[in-house]
């Protein structure tokens, strides 16, 4: 247990990869460079927006692969 609030420094800890917000990500991959990454599922397209995409995406890369479960 730790009495105070000190915390130790580890010197491997500039090796800890750093917390990425997605988000910030894509944004600024699409700013920059035009790059758009959307996933099939995400709730904020509708249903004609997750077609659409879906529908390029497979006639870019081909359909996607069953998951059994």
């Amino acid at each position: 247990m730790i009495a105070s609030g000190f915390r130790y420094r580890s010197p491997l800890g500039q090796f800890v990869p750093q917390t990425l917000d997605l988000d910030r990500l894509k944004r600024q991959g699409w700013r920059e460079q035009g790059l758009l990454v959307v996933s099939a599922d995400d709730t904020r397209l509708d249903w004609v927006e997750r077609q659409l995409l879906s529908q390029i995406a497979e006639r870019l890369y081909g359909k996607r692969e069953k998951v059994s479960g």
